[in-house]
């Protein structure tokens, strides 16, 4: 008797452990990951590494960043700027793409920099350092999109202006093209279930476009300049006395068409096996963006015939005069052109997801005024909706600036670039100072290589917040004043503001996160497996159920 009673006291004990592997074992196991970090699978995994690296790419979409602002690196550099330019730029975007898919591999979240700062961080300054990384990067995805709608609306103004050549093109309606795409990009986003395919299909379209304006400028040029122009011509018309100076400046250009490296890793909630497919996306990005980059380069310097035209066209639009030339004909040129806007399109259709993914994942930490709505995913739509929302209306709101100020917009662009630097190199030094080999490894982990990838991004992000900040002409005026640091200090004074006074309260501590992980972790098994009942039972000294005492019915 005493040994039936040991028994069920035996076999009851074991019961919660037997419960919690039954648990773990039906739990799927990316959203088990998740709870861990102390969040709950709120969005729908509908996407593949194909639809994630179309997102990637179609945001970063080099070859489209070269033809957006080409007129700054033929100003401070020419041919031999870009060309090379893009293969330093390439070097430095391999090294922050191994950075950023080491951390996306041993740490999938949404929540991307901002959740790495915060996981490795000292616990002291983990809150502090995790909110600056999300407002920085949050502050990035935006200037990206107003910078991407810019180039997008000058674009179709500027075909416009090469149809009706009376017609003079002002910023009013550069702006008012602006917000037309703006608009018309945010309704992509609204609904979740179309977003893998919509990401396929604006991949395709990039790269079909490529290959065909590739194929058909050089083709059809009526003269191709030497090969000596292409790759040894030096131009610098910054008025900067120092050659390497004005080639530096001219590196924002190319440094652009590479940006926003970090877009995969926010879509790591709506990708299965995220810690493997995340550095495919991001390495693959880097890859497609370079060959397209640099050969869509070399073919466009080849075709091109008059470079005094191209800085002064009456279009606005560098490339398109470009084509022009190369064509000699309008509506070829425009057809083209409007195979460079669909790519565009294809562009801030992406960074309009990128940005609201950010605001999304930063707010369910409480990162931002307002979380309690910008954390919301709409269940039938599955999507942030509000946080999408919010984040187009700012980008809106930006777009005023331009009839303002063109300079102080274009003072953006730089910003853009050098925020997401940062939002980047906050966590990396969180990692070296904790320590590479102090945290769990993901399935994509460089060892050696890794750590001098850390290095060359820190190194990196130093010399673009200074470099990139001085004026890219000279005298100096105030029209032409790199208002770069003004964007900066607005930035940070925003961000003082809300810490002071919300922020350091209310924003989501590393402590309480990891406290909050249990929770999750429950909820996650409740959601796939659900509790047993319990009903009394009894069981002989062989194991087989007497009566019902401890019995468990799994309905």
């Amino acid at each position: 008797m005493s040994q039936e009673k040991d028994f069920e006291v035996s076999r009851e004990t074991s019961l919660p452990d037997e419960i919690a592997v039954a648990k773990s074992m039906a739990i799927d196991a990316d959203a088990m990951k998740l709870a861990e970090m102390g969040y709950t699978q709120d969005m729908k995994r509908n996407f593949s590494v194909w639809s994630v690296l179309g997102v990637g790419f179609s945001l970063t979409n080099s070859w489209f960043g070269i033809s957006a602002s080409l007129v700054t690196g033929i100003n401070s550099g020419g041919p031999l700027l870009i060309i090379y330019g893009i293969i330093l730029i390439v070097v430095i975007s391999i090294a922050v793409g191994i950075t950023l898919s080491e951390l996306a591999s041993a740490m999938p979240n949404a929540g991307g920099q901002y959740f790495w700062a915060n996981e490795l961080a000292p616990k002291k300054h983990a809150q502090f350092a995790s909110y600056l990384t999300g407002w920085f990067a949050w502050a990035g995805s935006i200037f990206t999109s107003a910078s991407v709608a810019l180039g997008v609306g000058s674009a179709g103004v500027g075909c416009w202006q090469l149809a009706h050549p009376d017609y003079v093109v002002e910023a009013k309606h550069v702006v008012a093209s602006y917000q037309v795409i703006n608009v018309f990009s945010f309704l992509f986003n609204c609904y979740g279930k179309t977003l893998p395919a919509i990401a396929s299909v604006t991949l395709y379209i990039s790269l079909i476009s490529f290959v065909v304006i590739l194929i058909t400028v050089p083709a059809v040029a009526e003269t191709h300049q030497s090969a000596k122009f292409v790759f040894a011509t030096f131009t610098n018309n910054t008025g900067w006395k120092e050659g390497g100076i004005a080639f530096i400046v001219g590196l924002v250009n190319t440094n652009w068409a590479f940006a926003c490296l970090d877009c995969a890793t926010h879509m790591a909630e709506e990708v299965a096996k995220p810690e493997r497919m995340i550095p495919i996306a991001i390495m693959g990005t880097v890859a497609i963006g370079f060959v397209t980059s640099w050969f869509y380069s070399i073919a466009m310097f080849f075709s091109m015939n008059n470079l005094p035209a191209l800085l002064n066209t009456a279009t606005g639009v560098t490339i398109l005069e470009l084509y022009y030339q190369a064509l000699r004909n309008k509506a070829g040129a425009i057809v083209l052109e409007s195979m460079i806007m669909a790519t565009g399109i294809g562009c801030l259709i992406a960074s309009h997801t990128w940005q609201s993914r950010l605001c999304w994942s930063f707010a369910r930490d409480r990162g931002l005024p307002g979380h309690k709505y910008l954390c919301r995913v709409n269940p039938k739509l599955d999507v942030p909706l509000e946080a999408h929302a919010v984040s187009c209306f700012i980008v809106a709101v930006l777009g005023f600036l331009y009839w303002g100020s063109s300079t102080a917009f274009t003072s953006m662009v730089d910003a853009c670039i050098v925020l997401l630097y940062i939002s980047y190199t906050i966590p990396v030094v969180c990692l070296l100072i904790r320590g590479r080999n102090n945290i769990k490894h993901g399935p994509f982990w460089m060892g050696t290589l890794g750590l001098v990838s850390n290095i060359v991004l820190l190194v990196w992000t130093v010399f673009t917040l200074v470099m990139f900040s001085l004026p890219s002409v000279r005298p100096v005026t105030a029209g032409n004043m790199n208002y770069v640091c003004v964007v900066y200090a607005i930035v940070v004074a925003i961000m003082a503001v809300d810490w002071i006074f919300r922020g350091r309260k209310s924003y989501r501590s590393q402590t309480e996160r990891h406290i909050d992980a249990d929770d999750a972790f429950e909820s996650a098994a409740d959601a796939h497996y659900p509790a047993p009942e319990i009903r009394d039972g009894t069981f002989d000294e062989a194991g087989s159920h007497k009566g019902p005492k401890a019995e468990e019915v799994y309905v």
